[in-house]
C-alpha cells in the first residue's frame, strides 16, 4: 500500500469515528505533512483520494472540509407478491419510450445510454479507426467466428476475475449487445409457454423478450436495497414449474441496488434446491461506486447453472453492439440460439474494444465514469429534495446512472409522460418495468448526462407532480 493510501485510511477512520465531524475544516496540507512526517504531495494525494470517495471537499481559498451529511428521500417500499405467472404486456409503452418525441429540442431522460462525451473514450475511437486501416482490413467485412473474436473473449475472461468468476475464453460467447445475451439465455433454458421468475420492477427489455418467446413471467417483489425477495421466490418455486430466475443483482436496473455476496449465495442455493437456471444480467456491474464490487452469482457457480450476461453498451457505447454470455452447462444450446438469431458479431468493434482493454484504457475509463456518475447521482438527489414533494420515494443507486421514483398513488406517470413529451421532456414511466403494468405511479430517469438542460427537465417533472397532487 502506498504511503498516501495509508494516510487516507487514517483520515477516513477519523471521519467515520466522528473525530472530524461534517462541515469541520481539516488540517492544512502543511500541518498534516509535519504531523505525519510525509511530503506535501503525499498529503495532497490522500486528500484527492478522500475527495474521490466524497468524504471531503475542497473549498476555494478555504481548504478541505468534511462533506455535510445528506438528507436523502426515503427509499421505495417493497412491492406486493403476484399470485400467478402472467403474460407480458406494455409493448406499446416501450415502443413509445424508444421513439423520438415530437420536438427537435427535447431532453430525454429515458434511455440507459452512457455518457460518451468523455476524453477517456478517445483511445477507443483511435482503435476503431486503426482497425479498419490495418493490412488486410477488408477482412473486417467478412463473417467472424460464431463464438466471437478470440482476443476479446480472452480479455473478458481476464476481467471476470474482478467479480470473482474464473472463466475460460472458450466458455464465452460474444453477442450483439447484452440484450441479445439475455434473449439467448432465455431461449436456452426455457421453451414457449414456460415460466421465468423476474424481479419486480425489472428491466423492460428482458420482459419483452419473455413476451416475444411466448413465455410467462412470475413477478417477484424486490427490495430497493437487498434485491429480489428470497421468501417470495421460494414460495413461487414451490407452487409453479419455474424454469429460470432472471435477475440484475449488481447495479440493478431500475432500482440501482447491489445485492450482498451472502444474498447472492442464498439465491444460488435456492436455484440448486429447485434445480433451475439463473440468468444473471451484469451489464451495469462494472459501474459500481464502491472501491471493491460485490462478486457475481456466477462466482459461486460450480455446476454451470448460471448464465452470466454482460456487455459494453452501458460502460462504453451502445453503438458498438457488443455483449457476451458465459452460459455454463447450456453452452451448446446458447451457441445454436446465437446462430439462429444474429449469427456472428461484427469484427470491427470487437477488435477495437479488445485493443482498448489490452492497452489499459478500459480501467482508466471505468474509474472516470464511476466517479462522474456518483457525483451526478448526488447532484440529482440534492435537486430532488428541492424540487419534488416531500412524499416522494427515491432509490439510492450504488452504481450505474439510473434513478427510480415512487410518487403518491394518485399520480399517473403514464399520463404525465405523455403530457411532458409535448413540452420536450421525456422519462420512462414505471409501468414499463412490470409485466402487467404495475407502478403507474413510478418513473425512472437516467443521469448519465447531467447539465443545465437535464436539471431544468427534472425540475419540470417535479413541478408537474406537484401540480397533479394539488
Amino acid at each position: 500500500m502506498y504511503l498516501y493510501q495509508q494516510l487516507a485510511d487514517q483520515l477516513r477512520t477519523r471521519i467515520e469515528t466522528g473525530f472530524y465531524r461534517p462541515e469541520d475544516r481539516l488540517p492544512s496540507v502543511r500541518v498534516l505533512a509535519n504531523e505525519y512526517q510525509v511530503s506535501l504531495s503525499t498529503v495532497q494525494q490522500a486528500y484527492h483520494q478522500l475527495e474521490d470517495e466524497f468524504l471531503i471537499e475542497a473549498r476555494p481559498k478555504s481548504g478541505y472540509f468534511v462533506c455535510a451529511l445528506r438528507r436523502r428521500p426515503s427509499l421505495p417500499p417493497i412491492g406486493r407478491t403476484t399470485q400467478r405467472p402472467v403474460e407480458v404486456s406494455q409493448w406499446d409503452q416501450v415502443l413509445e419510450a424508444l421513439t423520438p418525441g415530437p420536438l427537435e429540442q427535447e431532453v430525454s431522460l429515458v434511455s440507459g445510454t452512457p455518457n460518451m462525451e468523455t476524453p477517456t473514450l478517445k483511445p477507443l475511437l483511435k482503435a476503431l479507426s486503426q482497425s479498419s486501416r490495418q493490412p488486410g482490413g477488408i477482412a473486417m467485412l467478412d463473417y467472424d467466428a460464431l463464438q466471437g473474436n478470440a482476443l476479446l473473449r480472452t480479455q473478458v475472461a481476464r476481467m471476470s476475475l474482478h467479480h470473482g468468476a474464473q472463466l475460460h475464453p472458450d466458455e464465452i460467447l460474444m453477442t450483439t449487445g447484452c440484450h441479445e445475451a439475455i434473449a439467448i439465455a432465455m431461449r436456452a433454458v426455457c421453451e414457449p409457454g414456460g415460466i421465468i421468475a423476474v424481479e419486480s420492477p425489472g428491466f423492460y427489455g428482458a420482459l419483452q423478450s419473455i413476451r416475444a418467446f411466448g413465455m410467462k413471467a412470475m413477478e417477484i417483489p424486490t427490495h430497493p436495497e437487498h434485491g429480489i425477495s428470497l421468501e417470495a421466490l421460494e414460495l413461487a418455486l414451490e407452487q409453479w414449474p419455474i424454469r429460470a430466475i432472471q435477475v440484475t443483482p449488481t447495479c440493478n436496473n431500475p432500482l440501482g441496488y447491489s445485492v450482498s455476496a451472502a444474498n447472492k449465495q442464498a439465491l444460488y442455493r435456492l436455484a440448486q434446491r429447485f434445480d433451475i437456471a439463473i440468468i444473471e444480467d451484469d451489464t451495469y456491474g462494472d459501474l459500481h461506486y464502491a472501491a471493491m464490487r460485490e462478486p457475481t452469482i456466477k462466482s459461486f457457480d460450480e455446476e454451470g447453472r448460471v448464465l452470466l450476461c454482460s456487455g459494453f453498451s452501458k460502460v462504453l457505447a451502445p453503438g458498438l453492439r457488443l455483449g457476451w454470455i458465459a452460459p455454463g452447462r447450456y453452452f451448446e444450446r446458447a451457441l445454436h440460439m446465437k446462430y439462429v438469431s444474429t449469427g456472428s458479431t461484427a469484427q470491427h468493434s470487437q477488435l477495437a474494444v479488445a485493443r482498448f482493454i489490452d492497452d489499459g484504457h478500459y480501467m482508466t475509463h471505468l474509474r472516470r465514469m464511476r466517479s462522474l456518475y456518483q457525483q451526478q447521482r448526488d447532484r440529482v438527489l440534492d435537486q430532488v429534495q428541492r424540487d419534488f414533494p416531500a412524499s416522494i420515494h427515491v432509490s439510492d443507486p450504488q452504481g450505474g446512472f439510473l434513478l427510480w421514483f415512487e410518487c403518491a398513488p394518485e399520480i399517473d406517470c403514464v399520463r404525465l409522460s405523455q403530457q411532458l413529451a409535448q413540452e420536450g421532456v421525456r422519462f420512462a414511466p414505471g409501468s414499463m418495468f412490470s409485466p402487467t403494468g404495475k407502478y403507474r405511479h413510478c418513473l425512472r430517469i437516467s443521469y448519465a448526462r447531467w447539465g443545465k438542460a437535464e436539471q431544468k427537465a427534472l425540475a419540470r417533472i417535479g413541478q408537474a407532480i406537484q401540480e397533479m397532487m394539488s
